[in-house]
């Protein structure tokens, strides 16, 4: 745990030092702001809640993820700092965690700007509370499977463009596969259904915390960080 510490601090502070974090959090800020207040201007601010910000924020979530995440191994490869990596005395898993945990912090970071949106809402209006606590609960679960991703993505490459589309690629497929549900046979629509981000962060808008909804974007992290993990072992011993 203590090496899982470390390197996530490291990551984290390494990502404040970077002026590509601030400018994700800018874009991210401003983009999300924009629909924000535009939404409340079409509904003559008669809707209190956050829907503005949630509906497009979520994709912005996933974009930005794979920004973030896109030099995590990716750069080690490419600044040859790499082999050192592969040579210290920590594991794989502590190495990915860290990298991860570090990266997520700032995710939630960014998200923490966001609050001044609900707190507008509770400061002119009496918005309903749990919809906007669980709208954030599933954007926390949707981005800690996107950072997932994207760390597995960073994992395959030295080139950082490359990682970045790689990431999005996957998020993206995951998110609209659920589109495809409505072309396929029942039995394979519904399975499409299920393995789609999308369909199980709708949930959380809507104020209902499904576990099975939890289990899916854990589960989805689970799997990415296990991958991430083993290509690390591949370039270890390849």
């Amino acid at each position: 745990m203590k090496n899982i510490g470390l390197i996530a601090s490291k990551e984290f502070r390494s990502h404040l030092t970077s002026p590509m974090a601030y400018i994700v959090a800018f874009v991210f800020l401003l983009l999300t702001g924009t629909f924000f207040s535009t939404y409340l201007t079409g509904t003559s601010y008669a809707d209190t809640s956050i829907a503005g910000f949630v509906e497009p924020g979520n994709i912005l979530l996933l974009l930005f993820a794979s920004v973030l995440t896109m030099r995590l191994l990716a750069e080690e490869k490419k600044m040859g700092t790499w082999e050192l990596l592969l040579t210290a005395p920590v594991r794989d898993s502590e190495v990915v965690l860290g990298k991860f945990l570090g990266s997520l912090g700032v995710l939630l970071l960014m998200l923490a700007l966001t609050l001044y949106y609900p707190l507008l809402l509770v400061w002119f209006g009496d918005p309903d509370m749990g919809p906007i606590v669980t709208s954030y609960l599933g954007l926390i679960l949707l981005g800690s499977a996107a950072m997932a991703v994207g760390l597995f993505a960073s994992s395959l490459t030295s080139n950082q463009l490359v990682a970045a589309v790689i990431s999005g690629g996957i998020l993206f497929a995951l998110w609209f596969v659920g589109y495809a549900a409505d072309l396929a046979p029942e039995n394979i629509g519904e399975f499409f259904s299920k393995i789609s981000l999308m369909y199980h962060f709708s949930g959380f808008t809507r104020g209902i915390i499904d576990t099975r909804a939890i289990l899916y974007y854990l589960s989805i992290s689970a799997l990415f960080l296990f991958l991430t993990i083993r290509s690390l072992e591949t370039g270890r011993w390849g």
